[in-house]
Order: C-alpha cells, then structure tokens, then sequence
C-alpha cells in the first residue's frame, strides 16, 4: 500500500477550510501522489460523497460489499455539479451533512459538518459552540505535479470527549487509506 504520510512542510500548509474549525483539538493530515494529472483528478473528487459517487475503496475491499454500498467506477456528468452552501449527506449516527464550502476547481474542495447530538446529529439551530456539538472541517486540495497529483486531506475536529477524538482519527486514517487506494486504482484505469 502507497504511504499516506504527508511531507512536514504539508503538515505546516494552511490549506482552504482551516478557519472553519478555529478551536479544533486535532488536525489529521493525510497525503498521497496519484498516477494521473490534476484535470484526471478533479471529476474524483468533486463527485466524491453518500448519495453521490459513494466513497472509494480498492476493488478487493468493494468485493465483500453489497452491489449498491460500491462507489461508482467512472466519472458521472451528473455528480459533477457541486456549488459552495451544498450540503450532501455523510455517514454516521443520525442525519449529518457535509457542506461545501470551498470549491475551487480543479484545486481544492473543503466540507465543513457541524453535528449536534441533542437534535439526531443534524446542523444545529442554535449555539455552534455548545458542548454536544461536534464540528468537523475536511478538505482535499490538489496540486499538480508533472503527470501526477498530488493529495493532501486534511481533518480538523472539535469534540467534547478525547475519546471521540481517537476513535476519529483511527476511523479517518482507514477511511482515507482506503479512499487514496480506490482512487489510485480509478485514476490509473
């Protein structure tokens, strides 16, 4: 499996989405070279989501999945839409979003989620800062490299427990380690 380590100078990078969780207590940085230019990239990416695309994984790991939990093995016209103020629905308790943010073509894409455990883990109405809130910024940003692509995810998470945290930060780096395969896979094809 390709390395998901980003460079320290990447780790350093203020990336497009950094502002959206101000106080985060952990940032998770992720990074990995692609086999294909940034304009092969971008389609990805800017279709990636639940009820979208799906989330990439490799081939051998979509195998053990039911037919309709695989992600899309091409690029689809109708998922390449994507404007900021955008929500799409993301994975986890309840019914929480992903809403876009920053969609800078074919350079960058940032989501922000905010949670709220009281309300089914939807937007909140009221307080963002209240303690059962859990806010999340992630993004995605591009940059060209020749004949490659180079990508660099980043996660910024607010929550009330450090336990959550960890348990994030376990789940986003197999998420992730899975997502770059997939996609290595999509775009070399």
């Amino acid at each position: 499996m390709h390395s998901t380590t980003p460079t320290a100078a990447e780790v350093q990078l203020r990336l497009p989405g950094d502002d959206l969780v101000p106080d985060a207590v952990e940032q998770l940085d992720r990074a990995t070279t692609l086999p294909a230019p940034i304009e092969t990239v971008w389609p990805w990416i800017v279709q990636l989501g639940k009820d979208r695309a799906g989330w990439y994984l490799p081939r051998s790991v979509e195998a053990v999945l039911p037919r309709s939990r695989r992600a899309l093995r091409r690029v689809d016209p109708r998922w390449q839409q994507l404007a900021v103020g955008d929500d799409v629905a993301d994975w986890g308790p309840g019914h929480p979003v992903l809403r876009a943010v920053v969609v800078d073509a074919p350079n960058a894409l940032a989501w922000h989620s905010l949670r709220d455990g009281t309300n089914k883990h939807r937007w909140p109405t009221g307080d963002v800062d209240g303690s059962s809130v859990l806010a999340l910024s992630w993004t995605l940003a591009l940059r060209a490299n020749g004949q490659s692509t180079r990508l660099h995810h980043r996660l910024r998470i607010r929550a009330k427990h450090k336990s959550l945290v960890k348990a994030g930060g376990l789940f986003d780096w197999l998420t992730i380690a899975g997502m770059f395969a997939g996609l290595r896979e999509r775009v070399a094809a």
